[in-house]
């Protein structure tokens, strides 16, 4: 791994990497969300002490 690239490298590399995801609407954002709320409420969560 390179580690000796600069910020504005690391940020060239992630706006090409962002340009070639699909885009993403709202509401595909919040089926997301309503999908991993209701998966956080299952009952067999483990309880912190």
């Amino acid at each position: 791994m390179n580690y000796t690239i600069s910020f504005q490298e690391r940020a060239k590399l992630s706006l090409e990497q962002l340009s070639k995801q699909s885009p993403v609407t709202l509401e595909m954002a919040r089926n997301q969300v309503q999908k991993l709320k209701a998966q956080s409420k299952s009952e067999n969560k483990k309880q912190r002490n």
